[in-house]
């Protein structure tokens, strides 16, 4: 018995001994070899680099030319062909050096040797299939070069060679062999795009799990916010519990009341409802019990160290001068920090957890700090002294009945210190659950980060198409379907991944792709105006779909006339006498070509109807417009496309690396481009494809004041919409 390993993600599989082991099996009833795939670009074995490893027993044969071979003598099909045996390692050889080159010249003419070769042979060698043509035909399969050639007809190839080819390539076994790899593909696929929520969680109980959702109003929520509140809603319905929605609002100096109902607007769009909607703000009288009951009990004390130093001792594991002052005294200082006076406002309340913790979290966290410049949004100036994020959570987490804190694991190291509280206050405990949030290349999270951008005016706001706020992608023309499925596809992991864009963007065009109304709109920069010769000079009008494979969609007016107009990039490519297809118009014959001898940018075309030519014979389906249009009826519309690129220059912030270093300098790219009249109906919102261009979202729908429609590019997950930009021009 055999066990063939295949890396399944080489850029150059291993057709021929995959393929060769299928064929002796259903020929060589002995023979078992069992294929195993594996999810790496190469295997390593002993140092080497390999696509294939044939494993018999303890012995490895390594490179697919070396298993082809082994395959024939331990399956006995090599002593089957004795009397051609000797020209065998030739054609191994041919694989291993001709076929691995990467140059075309080289490569044409080890096509030309093989196609003579095969002039009056059926196989490379004797009058059935061996090694060697297994061997030469999964090489040949592998090379790009070759299967380009193979799709375009085979001419450069040779009769004889794409004879051959086919001819094994339509053998069961082959079938066979790729099916077993596109299952092995699809089931990493599954594997890694079914993220797995059935995560148990501690103590679970039907109908008594209670989880919550607690952003702080300093900002919109962003695409890391939506995985959490849709991850902590999916724990709450699976154990028949209750989300709670809960504001932490402990930091007047950055929340308004206006990032509280966008977050609350935000999660309704995700299909986020909460049992219940509470603010830490609601048990500040608590808080403040429990921050005299540490005091009382010797557990925290109020140090008027300056933060500089605070920051250097507690790095360097020093304990506060003010550490082991007395009870009484930190009561009397806390008082002074409650009302807020002069010297109230030098202090904080800080936890007497360690002073020397391998994990600095647990260093005497503080807990309390003074506030008396900015009004809290709900209670105005009541309070001048406000707990900690690290001191709230844990205890309206118990105050509030909350029985699994589910949190990014960012927060780790904090998990003793969220643990500390319950025993030093005697209260109620709540399990933790962390898993990893989402990061992704080129793209800040940090809320404290994009609030710079903004205030730098990089960017036009937090809903800018740019940001990864939720406001922001859905601007792009993210639909919250896909934002969702995405998401749940995560799963609630603890691997930290750093995630690229492309999966998240065409999802989306899965959905948006069946329901886009189709558009067309051509770049005014030198456009190409046409004459067609022999059309009817007042323009026409009939009804086509807006959607040829979903009628649903609805009706469009297009426009015919002689007068019309193209892509410059379109006309550039056309040559008289050509016969061309304007898309649904009909076929045309190119008749003139005129080009400004300056530039040599041509600025006019004569076209003749040819509307009984056959579209199917055609290579260039262009896109165009009627520049006529019936009085009555409204003319092209003014368009500015609009692009973007990444905010940063690099995939992956390092730690000590400065983001404002990486600040991309231009990001925004524009178009001016006619549209068809319809573009005039959008609204904002709405999205569409633009023929041969992509998909865009109405983000300013014409108005009489106003006529021009603004559309922002929709990535669709292919590279080039999804890569960075930073080296192309602007287009304005």
């Amino acid at each position: 018995m055999a066990t063939l390993i295949l890396a399944q993600k080489a850029t150059s599989l291993a057709y021929g001994p995959l393929v060769y082991a299928h064929y002796l099996q259903d020929h060589e009833s002995d023979l078992t070899v069992t294929v195993e795939w594996q999810d790496v670009p190469e295997i390593t074995v002993g140092g080497d680099k390999t696509n294939v490893v044939l494993r018999i027993g303890d012995i490895q044969v390594v490179g697919a030319a070396n298993a082809v071979h082994e395959l024939a003598i331990m399956s006995g099909h090599a002593s089957q062909y004795t009397d051609v045996a000797d020209q065998l390692p030739h054609w191994l050889d041919f694989t291993r050096n001709e076929l691995a080159s990467g140059d075309f010249k080289q490569l044409g003419q080890t096509f030309e040797t093989l196609n003579r070769h095969l002039t009056l042979r059926s196989f490379l060698a004797g009058y059935t299939p061996t090694e060697a043509d297994f061997a030469v035909w999964g090489a040949l399969r592998a090379n790009k070069i070759f299967g380009g050639n193979m799709k375009s007809g085979g001419a450069k190839l040779g009769p004889h060679l794409v004879r051959w080819f086919t001819y094994l390539n339509g053998l069961p076994c082959v079938a066979e062999a790729l099916k077993g790899h596109q299952r092995a593909v699809e089931s990493t696929r599954n594997r890694v795009d079914q993220g797995n929520f059935d995560i148990p969680l501690k103590d679970g109980a039907l109908g008594k799990v209670v989880t919550r959702f607690p952003p702080e109003p300093s900002g919109y929520l962003h695409i890391g916010h939506a995985k959490a509140a849709l991850l902590n809603q999916y724990f709450a319905q699976k154990y028949d519990g209750q989300l709670i929605l809960r504001f932490d609002d402990t930091n007047p100096s950055k929340e308004k009341m206006e990032f509280e109902q966008s977050i609350v607007e935000d999660l309704r769009l995700l299909g986020v409802a909460a049992d219940r909607t509470t603010h830490t703000s609601d048990y500040f009288d608590q808080l403040y019990q429990y921050a005299l009951q540490l005091i009382e009990d010797g557990l925290a004390y109020v140090d008027d160290t300056d933060n500089a130093t605070m920051r250097e001792e507690r790095g360097a594991g020093i304990a506060s001068r003010r550490r082991d002052e007395t009870v009484a005294e930190n009561q009397r200082r806390f008082e002074e920090m409650t009302r807020g006076t002069d010297y109230g406002l030098t202090c904080c309340l800080r936890a007497k957890m360690s002073v020397d913790n391998p994990n600095k979290a647990m260093r005497d966290p503080v807990v309390y700090r003074c506030n008396v410049k900015d009004p809290h949004h709900i209670h105005g100036y009541k309070w001048k002294v406000y707990p900690t994020y690290d001191f709230a959570c844990p205890v309206v987490d118990s105050l509030e009945g909350v029985t699994h804190a589910l949190r990014t694991n960012e927060y780790r190291d904090r998990n003793p210190q969220y643990e500390w509280f319950f025993d030093a206050l005697k209260i109620r405990p709540v399990h933790i659950w962390d898993f990893s949030r989402l990061n992704f290349v080129y793209t800040l999270l940090s809320k404290r980060k994009l609030q710079q951008l903004v205030d730098e005016g990089l960017v036009n706001g937090w809903d800018d198409p740019r940001f990864p706020t939720v406001r922001g992608i859905r601007r792009r023309g993210l639909t919250i379907e896909a934002l969702k499925q995405y998401i749940l596809m995560q799963g609630a992991s603890q691997n930290i991944l750093l995630l690229e864009w492309d999966k998240l963007w065409a999802l989306n065009k899965k959905v948006i792709d069946p329901v886009a109304p189709r558009h067309t709109a051509i770049t005014e920069q030198n456009l190409c105006v046409v004459n067609v010769l022999d059309c009817p000079a007042l323009p026409e009008a009939r009804d086509v779909p807006k959607h040829k494979k979903n009628p649903a969609v609805g009706i469009k007016k297009l426009y015919t006339s002689n007068t019309l107009c193209l892509e410059a990039e379109d006309a550039a490519e056309l040559a008289v006498d050509e016969e061309i297809t304007l898309m649904d118009w009909g076929n045309m014959i190119v008749k003139r070509v005129q080009r400004d001898p300056a530039t040599n940018i041509v600025t006019q075309v004569d076209l003749a109807l040819h509307l009984d030519g056959d579209v199917k014979k055609t290579k260039k389906k262009l896109t165009w417009l009627s520049m006529l249009t019936p009085a009555e009826e409204p003319g092209l519309v003014q368009c500015m496309l609009v692009d973007y690129d990444h905010l940063l220059t690099k995939k992956k912030l390092e730690e000590g690396d400065q983001w404002q270093d990486y600040v991309n300098p231009v990001t925004e790219f524009k178009t001016r481009a006619l549209g068809d009249s319809n573009l005039h109906d959008l609204r904002q919102g709405d999205i569409i494809q633009l023929e041969r261009r992509g998909y865009y979202i109405c983000d300013r729908p014409s108005t009489t004041e106003s006529p021009m429609v603004y559309l922002i590019r929709v990535p669709d997950g292919k590279a080039k919409s999804t890569a960075a930009k930073v080296n192309a021009p602007p287009n304005a």
